[in-house]
């Protein structure tokens, strides 16, 4: 695919670049012609936490699932806009569509583990990619539960099944089996809301790792969260982009009263 060309990003040093990974321009979204999206217009950006927030209802989930081609089984859906993915247009007819979801990899809000091994669960999608041997498969299923910082717990019960972890466990297991097939944008759709505190850091944590490899498109709800973690907020509200920017202007200084508003006092008059 080819590059994008690199932005240059609000807020920041003038003289900073900064290459997109995602960009996406006046893209609409209805289901069975009732608008969820209004014409959104952002520029993810390329190893960097992208964090979504807003209230419910406000489209942060079908804005992520727009990005691998998920809302197309859905009943009723339809678009206007363009979407591109390292430069090249990802929503015609004659894009590859598994490839896509390859290349843009999403772990859901509830963790979604098969009713396989540990082991099974991890080269679960890599194994439709290519052959592997049997050292491969050891190999990756060790480097991807090592990436996740899961190796320690489950070395002694690779082919226990998956559903005996823990919630949290299961979750960074979902992520171990997204990074085996080697993504390039991890989309993570409020991948904590169902965890504790000590599973929520430790996810936290790892996306603060990944970004180092990996392009992160992170939705979340919880504002603190989204403090901790982001590199750039993007605020939606109502189907539609209200603000965004690197998180320290827009929980610093933001443009638009709605924005400080949602970020100071959780409430949005959007």
């Amino acid at each position: 695919m080819k590059n994008s060309a690199a932005l240059r990003v609000v807020g920041q040093d003038t003289a900073s670049e900064i290459t997109a990974a995602v960009e996406i321009n006046d893209f609409h979204v209805w289901f069975d012609e009732a608008p969820v999206l209004r014409g959104i217009s952002l520029a993810l950006q390329k190893h960097r936490i992208n964090c979504i927030i807003g209230p419910s209802g406000s489209g942060k989930s079908t804005l992520i699932r727009s990005l691998n081609r998920m809302n197309d089984d859905v009943e009723g859906y339809s678009f206007k806009g363009s979407i591109h993915f390292d430069g090249e247009p990802i929503l015609r007819k004659s894009v590859n569509v598994a490839t896509l979801r390859t290349d843009i990899g999403m772990v859901f809000q509830k963790p979604c583990v098969f009713p396989k091994s540990i082991a099974e669960n991890v080269l679960f999608g890599v194994q439709y990619v290519k052959k592997l041997s049997r050292q491969e498969r050891l190999h990756l299923v060790e480097a991807n539960l090592k990436a996740v910082s899961l190796w320690k717990e489950v070395s002694h019960r690779l082919h226990d099944r998956a559903g005996s972890l823990s919630i949290g466990q299961q979750q960074r297991l979902c992520i171990a089996r997204t990074l085996a097939v080697k993504p390039k944008v991890i989309l993570l759709d409020e991948p904590t809301s169902s965890l504790d505190p000590v599973s929520t850091r430790a996810i936290e944590d790892l996306m603060l790792e990944l970004r180092q490899e990996y392009t992160i498109v992170f939705v979340t709800h919880n504002i603190q969260q989204a403090q901790r973690v982001a590199d750039q907020l993007v605020f939606m509200c109502n189907g539609g982009v209200i603000e965004q920017g690197p998180k320290q202007k827009l929980f610093g200084n933001p443009e638009n009263e709605q924005t400080r508003k949602y970020l100071n006092e959780e409430y949005c008059d959007c």
